[in-house]
C-alpha cells in the first residue's frame, strides 16, 4: 500500500476513535521545512496522528526499535520511511539516518522524554535533539497534544476523544559548536520548556517553571 492510500487509512480509523483537528499543526509545517518535530509522549496515537494528518508533506519519525516487532506498525512505519532507535544509547545510526531524511526535506518527528507518560504529566527530555538540532542547522517545531491519555477509557465507552493538537513557533538553537553538559541540559530544559508552555498547567510536569521563562538559546522565526 502506497503513502497516500496508507494515510487514507489511517485518517479514517484515528477518526473513528478521536476528534483531531491538525489544522495549526499542518500550517506550521508547511510554513517551515524541515524541521525538527518534538512532542509530548502519552501513547501510541502520537505518530500516526502527526505523520498520516501531515500527508502530502514528507514528514517521518524517530521511533524505539522495538515497535517493528509488531508486524502492523513495521508496516506503517516501513511505509512512512521510519527511523529505528535503540533505547540502550546506540543514537548514532538514529541520528545519521535522521539527517539523511532532513537532507531529502523531511520533517523528523521526535519525542525527547523517550518513554510514555502515561499519565500525560510532562516528563525530563534527554538532550539528544539538541546535538541533532545544531548539527543539521535545522529548526525545531514544539508540539503539544492533550485529550489522548483518556482513549482507553472513552473507548471501553464507545466515545470518540477529543484530541487537541498545539503547535509553537519555531526556533533555532543559539550556540557555538557543541555545548558541555550543563550547558546542553540548560539548553534542554528551554527547549522542553516551549511543548511545556503549550499544555495545561497540570500537565507541564517536570518543567512548569520553564514553561514561564524567557530563553537565553533560543531563537524564534
Amino acid at each position: 500500500m502506497e503513502v497516500g492510500n496508507t494515510s487514507v487509512f489511517l485518517k479514517t480509523v484515528l477518526r473513528t476513535i478521536a476528534r483531531i483537528d491538525s489544522t495549526e499543526f499542518i500550517q506550521a509545517l508547511s510554513q517551515n521545512k524541515p524541521l525538527i518535530v518534538i512532542f509530548n509522549h502519552i501513547n501510541f496515537l502520537e505518530v500516526p496522528i502527526l505523520i498520516a494528518f501531515s500527508y502530502p508533506l514528507p514528514v517521518t519519525g524517530i521511533v524505539k526499535s522495538e515497535t517493528w516487532k509488531n508486524p502492523f506498525f513495521a508496516f506503517l512505519l516501513n511505509t512512512y520511511s521510519g527511523i529505528p532507535i535503540n533505547r540502550r544509547g546506540a543514537f548514532s545510526e538514529a541520528f545519521k539516518l535522521a539527517r539523511e531524511k532532513i537532507e531529502k526535506g523531511f520533517h523528523v518527528c521526535v519525542a525527547p522524554e523517550g518513554t510514555r507518560s502515561l499519565s500525560g504529566v510532562l516528563q525530563q527530555g534527554k538532550a539528544g535533539v539538541v546535538a541533532l538540532s545544531l548539527e543539521t542547522d535545522v529548526p525545531i517545531l514544539p508540539v503539544a497534544h492533550f485529550g489522548g491519555e483518556n482513549i482507553w477509557k472513552n473507548m471501553r465507552r464507545l466515545r470518540r476523544t477529543p484530541f487537541c493538537l498545539k503547535a509553537g513557533r519555531p526556533f533555532r538553537i543559539k550556540f557555538n559548536g557543541m555545548p558541555r553538559r550543563e550547558e546542553r541540559e540548560e539548553i534542554m530544559s528551554e527547549v522542553m520548556g516551549q511543548v511545556a508552555r503549550l499544555l495545561p498547567v497540570q500537565m507541564r510536569g517536570f518543567y512548569t517553571q520553564q514553561a514561564e521563562r524567557e530563553c537565553k538559546y533560543l531563537e524564534f522565526i
